[in-house]
């Protein structure tokens, strides 16, 4: 199970419009709230905090945005945006010991907490940045419980969801013998690092257009029997990573020099070579990381899916 993903939370959708049920819960002792600061979670020596009471109610009160999360058990979940604060209003807020980027957690969170949190991280971020409608420039009130804003112009009541940014993720392993990935190194990474190659899925185009299309336009390497792999949410700010596997037509490779500085083919025992001298392959957190253990895994392809 990639990171972020497998949640725990019944995510209760019938429950957003009930503007009651949700007050009741807002005050009840036994709710749950999680605060946030600026996208990074509020933790103290045990990972991030989780409030409830009257340290629940004190910390709503300070709140520039209050979400409904979902029912964890009998207990109502809530996420609380402290952004309005500075960092040590809001630390002290929440009876925490510090504000700190989820992703530098998610290596000691279980996968479940690490998927409510990023959960959080993401609704509460798409809070803060879509205070008007785009249409027509009018405020956009908050609703449902968090999952939506309606626009208030008297002419326009655009109805806004939050939005995710698709993108494909893909390993690409050579035509023939030996199995080799390629792997590269992505403009501004440190040098020595590498990783699989991805980009954003645009406008008209589907998931499995985009895997070729991206990796012509940055390693000029042409694919085919392109697979899905799986799929993660990475509100990072507000993605959807969804892995493939794909095999190249060639072992030509062209970086665009651009996105991607270099590129090259990689067997298996120079990763484990890799791994052994302590480089990591990929973020922890990653499918990513995922898909290059796949690989390593296995000397064919999983899960056949294949779509050309």
């Amino acid at each position: 199970m990639p990171a972020y993903g497998g949640g725990w939370l019944d995510r209760a959708a019938a429950r957003r419009a009930d503007a009651d049920w949700l007050a009741e819960r807002l005050t009840d002792p036994e709710s749950v709230v999680l605060p946030l600061w600026r996208d990074r979670c509020l933790a103290d020596g045990d990972g991030p905090v989780r409030l409830t009471g009257e340290q629940a109610s004190a910390v709503r009160a300070a709140a520039g945005e209050t979400v409904f999360l979902g029912v964890d058990g009998d207990a109502a979940v809530f996420a609380v945006d402290l952004s309005e604060l500075d960092e040590r209003a809001a630390v002290e807020a929440a009876a925490a010991t510090r504000a700190v980027d989820l992703r530098a957690l998610a290596g000691r969170l279980d996968p479940a907490g690490a998927a409510v949190q990023a959960y959080a991280r993401g609704l509460l971020l798409w809070h803060r940045q879509q205070r008007y409608c785009g249409a027509c420039g009018a405020a956009a009130v908050a609703g449902g419980g968090g999952h939506v804003r309606t626009c208030a112009g008297a002419e326009c009541g655009r109805i806004l969801f939050p939005r995710i940014e698709p993108a494909v993720i893909v390993l690409v392993e050579a035509p023939g013998p030996p199995g080799r990935c390629l792997l590269a190194r992505h403009a501004g990474a440190a040098e020595g690092a590498c990783s699989t190659l991805a980009g954003f899925v645009e406008v008209g185009e589907s998931l499995e257009d985009a895997v070729r299309r991206e990796l012509v336009e940055e390693a000029g390497v042409t694919v085919t029997d392109v697979t899905y792999q799986g799929s993660q949410a990475w509100p990072f700010p507000a993605g959807l990573m969804v892995g493939f596997r794909a095999v190249a037509t060639s072992e030509q490779v062209r970086v665009d020099g651009v996105e991607l500085v270099e590129a090259r083919w990689f067997t298996r025992s120079e990763l484990r070579e890799r791994i052994a001298s302590g480089r990591p392959l990929g973020r922890v957190d990653s499918i990513d990381h995922l898909l290059l253990g796949d690989w390593l895994g296995a000397d064919a392809p999983a899960r056949p899916s294949a779509v050309s």
